[in-house]
C-alpha cells in the first residue's frame, strides 16, 4: 500500500472518530422543553443569545437585568418573563426569584451571566473598580445560587450555570477589576461542583474567551481610552482572535444539556489556559510583552468611559475594521458607538 492510500486511511479513520465522538455527545444532551430557565444580565449580549436559544428549544425563559427598556424590547421580542434586579443586592435578589418562582412554580436552570468590564492600567484603576466587578461578577453569582441551592437540594435536581472567563483562568494585563472576580466566581463554581457530587443537583462552569456580541461598547476604558478601546474592540471583532456570538452560545447551551462541568470556549483561550496550567511563569511574560506592544502609554484618565462614548471607534477605519462586531452589537442589543 502506498503512502497516499495509508494517509487517506488515517485521514478517513479521524474523520469517522470524530463524527462517533459528536454524535456521542449529541446524544449525551437532554432536552429542555418545558424546564424553567433563569439567565441573569439576559437582556443584551450572550444573556440574550442564550434566552433566545432555550426559548427555540421550548424552554420557559425569565430574564432578569437593571435596564426596564432592555427589559421591555426583550419580553417584546420572546415572549418571556423580564424581571428588573440588580444583581448586587441580596435582597433584590431574593425578590427577583421569589417573582419568577410565583410565576412557573420552580426553576430548574440558573444562568449566573451578568457582568461588567472595566479595561485599563491598575494605576488608573481605583477600588471602586474592583468592589463593582466582584458585586456583579462574583456576589452576583453567589447571590443567585444560594437563594436557590434550598430548593435544589430539596428537589434532589436543578442546575447552577456560572458564565465566568478565561480571565478567570489567566490573569489578563488592563482588566484587574474583571479577571479577579472572574477568578472568584471560577473557584466558588468548580468548589460548588465538588461538594454537590451525588446531590442531584450539577453545576457547570464557562469559560469563554473573546466573543462577538458587541460587548466592547458596554465594557469602560480608563488610562489612554483611546488606545484600550482599540485593542479590545478589535480582539472582541476579528475573526480568528473572536468567535461568532451565535455559535459561542449554540456551544453553551450543548454544554449545560449534557450538564458538562466546564466548557473554555474559543481556540485560543482554551490553548492559552493550557499553557498556562503547565508553564504559568511563561503565559505572564508573554502577556506582559503583549501588553507593551499594544499599549505602551500608562498614563491618560482615571475617569472611565463606556465604549460607545469614544470617538475613536466611530472614525471610517476602525468602522471598517468593526464590521463584525457592529454587526454583531446590533444583533445582540448593545448600544453602539
Amino acid at each position: 500500500m502506498d503512502s497516499t492510500k495509508k494517509i487517506a486511511i488515517a485521514e478517513g479513520g479521524v474523520a469517522a472518530g470524530l463524527a462517533a465522538r459528536s454524535l456521542i455527545r449529541k446524544k449525551k444532551e437532554r432536552t429542555v422543553r418545558g424546564e424553567v430557565v433563569l439567565i441573569t444580565g439576559g437582556s443584551r449580549g450572550l444573556g440574550l443569545g442564550m434566552a433566545r436559544r432555550f426559548t427555540k428549544e421550548g424552554a420557559q425563559v425569565a430574564v432578569c437585568a437593571r435596564d426596564e427598556r432592555e427589559l421591555s424590547r426583550v419580553q417584546k421580542e420572546l415572549g418571556c418573563f423580564a424581571v428588573e434586579c440588580d444583581v448586587t443586592s441580596q435582597a433584590d435578589v431574593e425578590r427577583m426569584i421569589s417573582e419568577v418562582m410565583g410565576r412557573f412554580g420552580r426553576i430548574d436552570i440558573l444562568i449566573n451571566n451578568a457582568g461588567v468590564i472595566q479595561v485599563g492600567p491598575v494605576s488608573k484603576m481605583g477600588i471602586d473598580d474592583f468592589e463593582q466587578a466582584m458585586n456583579v461578577m462574583f456576589w452576583g453569582t453567589v447571590y443567585p445560587t444560594m437563594a436557590l441551592l434550598p430548593e435544589f437540594l430539596r428537589r434532589k435536581r436543578g442546575q447552577v450555570v456560572n458564565i465566568t472567563s478565561i480571565g478567570g483562568k489567566v490573569g489578563v494585563p488592563h482588566l484587574l477589576p474583571y479577571t479577579a472576580a472572574k477568578y472568584a466566581a471560577t473557584g466558588f463554581s468548580e468548589g460548588l461542583r465538588s461538594e454537590l457530587s451525588g446531590t442531584g443537583v450539577l453545576v457547570t462552569t464557562i469559560a469563554p474567551g473573546l466573543m462577538r456580541t458587541g460587548s466592547y461598547n458596554a465594557a469602560t476604558f480608563k488610562g489612554d481610552q483611546q488606545a484600550e478601546a482599540r485593542w479590545f474592540s478589535l480582539g472582541a471583532s476579528l475573526p480568528g482572535m473572536s468567535m461568532d456570538g451565535n455559535r459561542a452560545v449554540r456551544q453553551v447551551v450543548a454544554a449545560i444539556k449534557r450538564g458538562d462541568s466546564e466548557k473554555i470556549l474559543t481556540t485560543p483561550a482554551s490553548l492559552l489556559a493550557r499553557v498556562h496550567s503547565a508553564a504559568p511563569g511563561l503565559t505572564q511574560d508573554l502577556l506582559w510583552i503583549a501588553g507593551r506592544l499594544l499599549l505602551p502609554n500608562p498614563g491618560g484618565s482615571n475617569r472611565a468611559k463606556p465604549g460607545w462614548s469614544l470617538p475613536n471607534l466611530r472614525s471610517t477605519r476602525m468602522k471598517a475594521l468593526l464590521m463584525l462586531g457592529r454587526l454583531a452589537a446590533r444583533q445582540f442589543n448593545q448600544r453602539m458607538a
